[in-house]
Formats: C-alpha cells, sequence, structure tokens
C-alpha cells in the first residue's frame, strides 16, 4: 500500500495538520483525508511528514537507530524508517487467517506464529469488550516500501492503575537491523504522550535479544521467575513528548 505522497504532490502537510481524532482513537485510515491533501494522499489516506534521521557519527548519513523522532499521522505513528499502523478488526483477520486483504504488502514470512497470535488475542478483547485501540495491535511497515515485517502493540486498554502490556516481534529477515527497538520506542512515547503510568514487558530467559531490545528502549530490568524475565517504565507525570527521543543503541534481533 502507497506510504505517502509522490514527489510530484509536493510536500506533505505539517504534521500538526494530520495529527487528528483518528490518532487518539485509533480509526483505520479509510476516510477522508483533510481539506488540502496532496493527490496521493487522496487516493491512498497516507501521507507521512519528511522526517530525517539523526546522522552517525561518521556522516554516512544512514539512520541512527539510538534517534527515534515520532510523528502521529491519522492513527500511525511514523519514525525515520517504520510506521506503525493501528490494526483494524478486519485487518487483524486477515493476519490470522494469513490472508493479505487488498492492497496489502506483506514481507515474505510475514505474518509469523507471534503475528497471528497478537492478531488473535486483539480480535478477542473486541469481542469481549470492544475495540482497545489506540491500546490494540500495531502492524510495523517499512516506510522505504510499505511492507509489513511485523507487529507490536498492547495487550489491552490501560488497568485501573494506569498500566499497560507490551509485546512485539519482527520475521527472521528484519531482525539485527534495530527495527524492533525503533517501534517499541515510539510505542512507549506514544503511551507516555497519553497519559499512561508504566508499561510493563516480558522475555524468555534465554531470549537475550529481546531483553537487549526493551532495555534500549529505556526499560529496566525488575524481576525474573523460573521462565521469564520482566521489565518495566514508569513516569512520574506525563509531559510533553519531546520531537527527539534519544534511546541506548543495541542491534536487535526480534
Amino acid at each position: 500500500m502507497p506510504t505517502g505522497p509522490t514527489a510530484a504532490d509536493g510536500p506533505c502537510p505539517r504534521a500538526s495538520v494530520w495529527e487528528v481524532a483518528a490518532a487518539s482513537t485509533g480509526a483505520h485510515v479509510s476516510g477522508r483525508p483533510p481539506r488540502g491533501a496532496p493527490p496521493s494522499a487522496r487516493r491512498s489516506g497516507h501521507c507521512y511528514p519528511p522526517l530525517q534521521a539523526a546522522k552517525n557519527s561518521d556522516n554516512s548519513g544512514a539512520p541512527k537507530v539510538a534517534a527515534v523522532i515520532v510523528r502521529r499521522v491519522m492513527g500511525d505513528l511514523v519514525t525515520p524508517r517504520l510506521v506503525l499502523h493501528p490494526l483494524s478488526p478486519a485487518e487483524a483477520e486477515n493476519v490470522v487467517a494469513h490472508r493479505p486483504g487488498p492492497g496489502a504488502l506483506w514481507a515474505p514470512e510475514y505474518p509469523t506464529d507471534g503475528d497471528t497470535a497478537g492478531a488473535r488475542h486483539f480480535l478477542e478483547h473486541c469481542a469481549d469488550s470492544g475495540n482497545p485501540q489506540p491500546f490494540g495491535a500495531y502492524e510495523i511497515r517499512l516506510r522505504q516500501d510499505g511492507h509489513a515485517i511485523g507487529g507490536v502493540g498492547f495487550h489491552g486498554a490501560p488497568n485501573a492503575e494506569g498500566q499497560v502490556t507490551i509485546g512485539y516481534g519482527l520475521t527472521p529477515a528484519a531482525r539485527g537491523k534495530g527495527y524492533a527497538s525503533e517501534a517499541l520506542r515510539a510505542l512507549l512515547e506514544f503511551a507516555r504522550d497519553e497519559g499512561i503510568a508504566a508499561v510493563n514487558g516480558d522475555a524468555d530467559l534465554d531470549n537475550i535479544a529481546s531483553q537487549r531490545v526493551m532495555v534500549a528502549a529505556g526499560m529496566r530490568f525488575v524481576r525474573a521467575d523460573d521462565r521469564v524475565k520482566y521489565f518495566l517504565i514508569e513516569w512520574s507525570d506525563t509531559p510533553e513528548v519531546p520531537d527527539v527521543v534519544e534511546a541506548t543503541a543495541a542491534t536487535d534481533a526480534v
């Protein structure tokens, strides 16, 4: 599916124009874009503002995973290299069925078993207590070509203490490139911006790569049992999220 306007369309509107109600409701981007949107946005419903990744110290210009710039565009969370798209129930059903919908672009090996399980859990939550978006499942897509390479998301709406739990995963070919850290960091900043007090996560004892992803995103180890290690990030307040978020660089493999 298209990931933004072509050069012929002219510059994309500023992000502030596109931070609409869908950003907080999780509504699927299928309606009419705002007035004045470029032609490709009117066709596809997508228009992502240009984001500049931080330059590496060697001035190579390659994206620096440690720097994440997040924008909300018509419900999607957009980082320098990724688009986190909130799944609609229909899209989740396609993931469970391993059946791409019209216009969907899926990378080889997507969806993984983890993506299928996450989409199924999201659908169960929808059936039991309604659509939890924006605290539901998100599809991780490459901004470069729009292909889905994994998933990230919340296990449901915040509890009485204002806490949520996250999960994430990537296709094998997409691992080791820092995508999981970039996606998780964006989701954590979104949670903080939404007033969440704390975010929980866990990983199997032998899943060192996943543990490193959470640490790189700013989460800290809190405890372990005979099966998993538990991680947490919490905020005493919820200040406005800065445009640029610095994280500890780490190679992820999930």
